[in-house]
Protein backbone atom coordinates (compact mmCIF):
# COMPACT_ATOMS: atom_id res chain seq x y z
CA UNK A 1 0.00 0.00 0.00
CA UNK A 2 2.31 2.81 -1.41
CA UNK A 3 -0.39 5.36 -2.94
CA UNK A 4 0.09 8.96 -3.08
CA UNK A 5 -2.08 11.40 -1.02
CA UNK A 6 -2.36 14.93 -2.35
CA UNK A 7 -2.69 17.32 0.80
CA UNK A 8 -4.08 21.01 -0.02
CA UNK A 9 -3.53 23.50 2.83
CA UNK A 10 -4.91 26.68 1.67
CA UNK A 11 -2.80 30.13 3.11
CA UNK A 12 -4.00 33.10 3.82
CA UNK A 13 -1.67 35.52 6.30
CA UNK A 14 -0.69 32.24 8.47
CA UNK A 15 3.23 33.14 9.22
CA UNK A 16 2.98 32.56 13.05
CA UNK A 17 1.80 29.17 11.95
CA UNK A 18 2.77 27.78 8.38
CA UNK A 19 6.46 26.47 9.67
CA UNK A 20 4.34 24.13 12.26
CA UNK A 21 1.93 23.02 9.64
CA UNK A 22 4.91 22.18 6.84
CA UNK A 23 6.56 20.58 9.80
CA UNK A 24 3.14 18.21 10.92
CA UNK A 25 3.47 17.16 7.02
CA UNK A 26 7.27 16.37 6.64
CA UNK A 27 7.06 14.71 9.95
CA UNK A 28 4.48 12.08 8.58
CA UNK A 29 5.00 7.99 9.21
CA UNK A 30 3.54 7.84 5.67
CA UNK A 31 6.13 9.04 3.15
CA UNK A 32 4.60 9.17 -0.33
CA UNK A 33 2.40 12.44 -0.19
CA UNK A 34 2.72 15.69 -2.27
CA UNK A 35 1.48 18.85 -0.41
CA UNK A 36 -0.10 21.65 -2.49
CA UNK A 37 0.17 25.03 -0.59
CA UNK A 38 -2.61 27.51 -2.81
CA UNK A 39 -1.22 30.93 -1.24
CA UNK A 40 -4.42 33.23 -1.40
CA UNK A 41 -2.39 36.52 -1.69
CA UNK A 42 -1.19 36.26 2.13
CA UNK A 43 0.20 40.39 2.42
CA UNK A 44 2.28 38.75 5.54
CA UNK A 45 5.66 36.52 4.93
CA UNK A 46 3.79 33.14 4.35
CA UNK A 47 4.68 32.80 1.07
CA UNK A 48 8.19 34.05 1.56
CA UNK A 49 8.36 31.26 4.36
CA UNK A 50 7.00 28.14 1.69
CA UNK A 51 9.12 29.48 -1.12
CA UNK A 52 12.33 28.04 1.16
CA UNK A 53 10.52 24.83 1.51
CA UNK A 54 9.67 24.05 -1.98
CA UNK A 55 10.77 20.85 -3.69
CA UNK A 56 8.78 18.08 -5.45
CA UNK A 57 6.89 17.31 -2.89
CA UNK A 58 5.93 20.50 -1.29
CA UNK A 59 4.25 22.76 -3.93
CA UNK A 60 3.11 26.26 -3.95
CA UNK A 61 0.34 27.91 -6.66
CA UNK A 62 0.44 31.77 -5.75
CA UNK A 63 -2.81 33.38 -6.94
CA UNK A 64 -2.60 36.55 -7.94
CA UNK A 65 -6.31 37.69 -6.67
CA UNK A 66 -7.52 36.84 -3.34
CA UNK A 67 -10.31 34.31 -3.99
CA UNK A 68 -11.09 33.06 -0.65
CA UNK A 69 -10.45 29.10 0.66
CA UNK A 70 -13.36 27.57 -1.32
CA UNK A 71 -11.80 28.76 -4.68
CA UNK A 72 -8.00 27.78 -3.31
CA UNK A 73 -9.14 24.48 -2.08
CA UNK A 74 -10.50 23.80 -6.00
CA UNK A 75 -7.74 24.72 -7.33
CA UNK A 76 -5.69 22.16 -5.34
CA UNK A 77 -8.00 19.44 -5.58
CA UNK A 78 -7.59 20.30 -9.84
CA UNK A 79 -3.83 20.24 -9.49
CA UNK A 80 -3.93 17.13 -7.39
CA UNK A 81 -1.92 13.78 -8.35
CA UNK A 82 -2.92 11.72 -5.57
CA UNK A 83 -5.11 8.70 -6.00
CA UNK A 84 -5.98 9.86 -2.25
CA UNK A 85 -6.80 13.92 -0.92
CA UNK A 86 -6.96 15.14 2.54
CA UNK A 87 -7.17 18.27 3.21
CA UNK A 88 -5.03 20.40 6.13
CA UNK A 89 -5.39 24.06 7.47
CA UNK A 90 -2.86 26.65 7.58
CA UNK A 91 -3.03 26.64 11.44
CA UNK A 92 -3.81 22.75 12.38
CA UNK A 93 -1.52 20.05 13.23
CA UNK A 94 -1.79 16.10 12.48
CA UNK A 95 -0.52 13.50 14.85
CA UNK A 96 2.62 12.05 12.75
CA UNK A 97 0.58 8.85 12.17
CA UNK A 98 -2.40 10.30 10.60
CA UNK A 99 -1.78 9.57 7.26
CA UNK A 100 -0.72 6.35 7.60
CA UNK A 101 -3.51 4.95 9.73
CA UNK A 102 -6.54 6.16 7.61
CA UNK A 103 -4.88 5.08 4.39
CA UNK A 104 -4.99 1.98 6.46
CA UNK A 105 -8.40 2.61 7.32
CA UNK A 106 -10.02 3.95 3.89
CA UNK A 107 -8.47 0.36 2.86
CA UNK A 108 -10.04 -1.79 5.06
CA UNK A 109 -13.19 -0.08 4.83
CA UNK A 110 -12.97 -0.01 1.05
CA UNK A 111 -14.82 4.20 1.37
CA UNK A 112 -14.63 6.85 -0.69
CA UNK A 113 -14.85 9.61 2.54
CA UNK A 114 -13.07 9.33 5.44
CA UNK A 115 -12.39 11.14 8.64
CA UNK A 116 -10.95 11.12 11.97
CA UNK A 117 -11.56 12.21 15.55
CA UNK A 118 -9.32 15.14 17.08
CA UNK A 119 -8.35 17.51 20.00
CA UNK A 120 -8.64 21.08 20.26
CA UNK A 121 -5.68 23.11 20.74
CA UNK A 122 -4.62 26.77 22.01
CA UNK A 123 -3.21 29.14 20.02
CA UNK A 124 0.55 27.53 20.30
CA UNK A 125 -1.15 23.92 19.14
CA UNK A 126 -0.91 22.71 22.59
CA UNK A 127 -3.92 19.96 22.79
CA UNK A 128 -6.09 21.35 25.60
CA UNK A 129 -7.80 17.63 26.64
CA UNK A 130 -11.26 18.74 24.59
CA UNK A 131 -11.39 15.71 22.05
CA UNK A 132 -14.15 15.34 19.63
CA UNK A 133 -14.92 11.69 19.01
CA UNK A 134 -16.85 10.47 16.25
CA UNK A 135 -19.56 8.09 14.85
CA UNK A 136 -18.42 4.93 12.77
CA UNK A 137 -20.41 6.18 10.17
CA UNK A 138 -22.92 9.31 9.13
CA UNK A 139 -24.63 9.72 6.37
CA UNK A 140 -26.45 13.14 4.74
CA UNK A 141 -29.47 13.15 7.17
CA UNK A 142 -27.14 12.53 9.97
CA UNK A 143 -24.49 15.43 8.95
CA UNK A 144 -27.30 17.55 8.68
CA UNK A 145 -28.12 17.32 12.20
CA UNK A 146 -24.05 16.86 13.42
CA UNK A 147 -21.62 18.92 11.69
CA UNK A 148 -18.64 16.71 12.94
CA UNK A 149 -16.33 16.47 10.41
CA UNK A 150 -13.53 18.74 10.29
CA UNK A 151 -11.95 19.80 7.24
CA UNK A 152 -8.64 19.19 8.54
CA UNK A 153 -9.70 15.60 9.56
CA UNK A 154 -11.06 14.48 5.90
CA UNK A 155 -9.35 12.05 3.15
CA UNK A 156 -11.07 11.01 -0.16
CA UNK A 157 -10.43 8.64 -3.07
CA UNK A 158 -10.71 10.08 -6.17
CA UNK A 159 -10.69 6.56 -7.89
CA UNK A 160 -14.08 6.42 -6.26
CA UNK A 161 -15.75 9.89 -6.69
CA UNK A 162 -14.78 12.18 -9.86
CA UNK A 163 -13.13 15.58 -8.64
CA UNK A 164 -15.87 17.67 -9.63
CA UNK A 165 -17.93 16.44 -7.09
CA UNK A 166 -15.51 17.55 -4.66
CA UNK A 167 -14.93 20.63 -5.53
CA UNK A 168 -16.40 23.57 -2.62
CA UNK A 169 -18.91 26.08 -3.67
CA UNK A 170 -17.68 29.54 -2.86
CA UNK A 171 -20.05 30.14 -0.14
CA UNK A 172 -19.14 30.38 3.69
CA UNK A 173 -18.77 27.02 5.24
CA UNK A 174 -18.02 25.69 1.85
CA UNK A 175 -16.26 22.64 3.63
CA UNK A 176 -19.99 21.68 5.57
CA UNK A 177 -21.40 22.10 2.13
CA UNK A 178 -19.34 20.22 0.32
CA UNK A 179 -19.23 17.11 2.75
CA UNK A 180 -23.05 17.34 2.34
CA UNK A 181 -23.18 17.27 -1.22
CA UNK A 182 -20.89 13.98 -1.65
CA UNK A 183 -23.14 12.58 1.01
CA UNK A 184 -25.99 12.91 -0.93
CA UNK A 185 -24.77 10.33 -3.51
CA UNK A 186 -22.34 8.30 -1.26
CA UNK A 187 -24.25 6.81 1.33
CA UNK A 188 -21.91 6.85 4.32
CA UNK A 189 -18.65 8.70 5.03
CA UNK A 190 -16.89 6.81 7.68
CA UNK A 191 -15.11 7.70 11.09
CA UNK A 192 -12.00 6.58 12.30
CA UNK A 193 -12.29 7.36 16.06
CA UNK A 194 -8.74 7.75 16.62
CA UNK A 195 -7.39 11.52 17.87
CA UNK A 196 -5.36 12.12 14.92
CA UNK A 197 -5.54 15.72 14.38
CA UNK A 198 -5.15 19.20 16.52
CA UNK A 199 -8.25 22.12 15.79
CA UNK A 200 -5.76 25.10 17.04
CA UNK A 201 -8.09 28.25 18.38
CA UNK A 202 -6.73 31.28 18.80
CA UNK A 203 -8.85 33.15 22.24
CA UNK A 204 -9.68 36.30 20.52
CA UNK A 205 -11.80 34.58 18.01
CA UNK A 206 -12.93 31.86 20.13
CA UNK A 207 -16.89 33.73 20.57
CA UNK A 208 -17.01 35.90 17.22
CA UNK A 209 -16.30 32.06 16.05
CA UNK A 210 -18.96 30.53 17.51
CA UNK A 211 -21.72 33.07 16.99
CA UNK A 212 -20.63 33.31 13.10
CA UNK A 213 -20.82 29.13 12.50
CA UNK A 214 -24.48 29.82 14.11
CA UNK A 215 -25.24 31.98 11.63
CA UNK A 216 -23.12 29.90 8.76
CA UNK A 217 -25.35 26.59 9.15
CA UNK A 218 -28.80 28.32 9.46
CA UNK A 219 -28.01 29.96 5.96
CA UNK A 220 -26.91 26.78 4.58
CA UNK A 221 -30.01 24.93 5.24
CA UNK A 222 -32.16 27.45 3.77
CA UNK A 223 -29.98 29.03 1.03
CA UNK A 224 -27.68 26.04 -0.15
CA UNK A 225 -29.81 23.03 1.04
CA UNK A 226 -33.27 24.83 0.44
CA UNK A 227 -34.95 23.30 3.45
CA UNK A 228 -37.96 24.75 4.33
CA UNK A 229 -38.50 26.17 8.04
CA UNK A 230 -39.75 23.28 9.49
CA UNK A 231 -36.84 20.88 8.48
CA UNK A 232 -34.27 23.78 8.69
CA UNK A 233 -35.23 24.46 12.46
CA UNK A 234 -35.42 20.49 13.13
CA UNK A 235 -32.24 19.73 12.20
CA UNK A 236 -30.37 23.02 13.61
CA UNK A 237 -32.14 22.28 17.32
CA UNK A 238 -29.48 19.05 16.83
CA UNK A 239 -26.77 20.76 15.65
CA UNK A 240 -26.72 23.61 18.28
CA UNK A 241 -26.91 20.84 20.76
CA UNK A 242 -23.96 18.90 19.22
CA UNK A 243 -21.91 21.61 18.74
CA UNK A 244 -21.87 22.53 22.57
CA UNK A 245 -21.07 18.61 23.46
CA UNK A 246 -18.50 18.52 21.25
CA UNK A 247 -16.96 21.93 23.27
CA UNK A 248 -17.72 20.88 27.01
Amino acid sequence: MNELITIIIPVYNSERFILDTINTIMDQTYKNWEAIFVNDCSTDKSLEILKKYASDKIKIVDLKKNCGPAIARNIGIRKAKGRYIAFLDADDLWNKKKLEKQITFMNEKQCVFSFTSYEFANEYGVPNGKKVFVPARINYKQALKNTTIWTSTVMLDVTKIVKRKIYMPNIKSEDTACWWKILKTNEFAYGLNDVLSFYRRTNTSLTSNKLEAIKRTWNLYRKQEKLNLTKSIYNFSFYIVNAIKRRI
